[in-house]
């Protein structure tokens, strides 16, 4: 079993800037990619920023240059720098993280932090 925690969530005016982190515990094997999504009231979930284990990174073209994700490998996390964050920006973020064994994949998600971008 897998546990992925979020913080660093909250109101934020535009323009602002928040950092998201989410730790992942329990039985941990083989991790391929961790990332965030977020999905706004009335929207599906959609991709925010990956990163695999070698360290490449994948992001949405509404968040490209405005959010960065890194990872910590030795404590199983991931951050998320969102800057000049805007009202379309505001949604619950989740973390996610793609894992192995030799017998199946995991898929694990995180509960959610919301974000709010308002004035």
């Amino acid at each position: 079993q897998v546990q992925l925690v979020e913080s660093g969530g909250g109101l934020v005016q535009p323009g602002g800037s928040l950092r998201l982190s989410c730790a992942a515990s329990g039985s941990i094997f083989n991790i391929n990619t961790m990332g965030w999504y977020r999905q706004a009231p009335g929207k599906q979930r959609q991709l925010v920023a990956t990163i695999t284990s070698g360290g490449t990174t994948n992001y949405a073209d509404s968040v490209k240059g405005r959010f960065t994700i890194s990872g910590d490998s030795a404590k199983n996390t991931v951050y998320l720098q969102m800057n000049s964050l805007k009202p379309e920006d505001t949604a619950v973020y989740y973390c996610n993280m793609i894992s192995y064994t030799a017998l199946r994949g995991y898929d694990s998600w995180g509960q959610g932090t919301q974000v709010t971008v308002s004035s």
